[in-house]
């Protein structure tokens, strides 16, 4: 049976309902072998749902909209009513269960990427639910290189957990002050994916830090509020303004790559084209080069 296919920009018609939209991926999930992919797959919906379940978001868990299985990781959407809780607690709590998870498992760690992002998806009951531009970024956001920096340089002991939020969610939803997440605690990122047309702001926001995380400034949840360090005034011959990097308080934006606050240790690097700090041992040029536990060949490095 064919389906009729909308002409665009011939008619006007009604917009597809908005949904939140949440996913996860785990790291190093190729290079595992065969025989572990099957349960590994099963094991990372349960830890999300045990999560929501500590969350106090029993309701979510059991109104997802169009949820899917990806084999590495999880999709689904819901009302986005629920975003500023998914925000906080939600992020913090799912960290939690995997640190649980991981200190405890004989089997290989879990550690998970997640992205949330929010926009207009059919959701009729219809093959095809929940496809469209929002979905498809929500999957660009969570393999872009700033989350996978992120997780690739802290420590597998600490940080299990790395997410990224969409502009949009961040805007109407952090900036709006309806969470629990306080906007000290995200950094901006230009979120790229290597071979892909793709680019878009968005911010980070890990758990747990570890290691050159924490000396960078990426904030545990712990800690007080406002204490991030701020960026130190770049010296004489550093890129002026208009350069494609900017430092204001405790904010930055990069053109490219992976933004941190803070002094950045030596083990962290990231490079992106013509996009140089002279100030406190930070590089950006192009491509993904971070040191600490990302393994090299073998898989796509997640």
């Amino acid at each position: 049976m064919s389906v009729p296919m909308p002409v665009p920009y011939a008619e006007s018609r009604p917009l597809p309902p908005y949904r939140a939209l949440f996913a996860v991926d785990a790291k190093d999930f190729t290079g595992l072998p065969a025989a572990q992919h099957g349960p590994v797959s099963q094991l990372i919906p349960q830890l999300v749902d045990q999560a929501l379940e500590r969350a106090g978001l029993h309701q979510l868990r059991d109104a997802q909209r169009f949820p899917a299985n990806t084999g590495d990781g999880v999709v689904f959407g819901f009302d986005p009513v629920h975003l500023p809780f998914v925000l906080w607690p939600f992020l913090g709590v799912l960290d939690d269960v995997l640190g649980s998870y991981n200190r405890q498992a004989v089997g290989p760690r879990i550690r998970l990427r997640a992205s949330v992002h929010v926009g207009p998806l059919p959701d009729g009951g219809e093959p095809g639910d929940g496809n469209g531009t929002a979905r498809n970024d929500m999957h660009r956001l969570l393999d872009s290189r700033p989350v996978k920096a992120i997780l690739a340089a802290a420590s597998e002991e600490v940080t299990h957990l790395a997410a990224i939020v969409s502009e949009r969610v961040y805007e109407d939803v952090v900036l709006g002050a309806y969470t629990g997440l306080h906007p000290d605690r995200c950094v901006e990122v230009s979120a790229t994916v290597e071979g892909k047309n793709f680019s878009q702001r968005a911010w980070l926001y890990v758990p747990s830090p570890s290691g050159n995380l924490v000396r960078a400034g990426v904030q545990p949840r712990e800690e007080p509020v406002g204490t991030v360090p701020a960026v130190p005034a770049a010296p004489a011959g550093a890129p002026d303004e208009g350069s494609g990097t900017e430092y204001t308080g405790n904010s930055q934006h990069v053109g490219e790559g992976a933004a941190v606050m803070g002094n950045v240790g030596r083990d962290f690097t990231y490079t992106a084209p013509a996009t140089t700090y002279r100030g406190t041992n930070q590089h950006w040029g192009s491509g993904d080069n971070v040191a600490g536990d990302k393994r090299a060949g073998g898989g796509d490095h997640r």
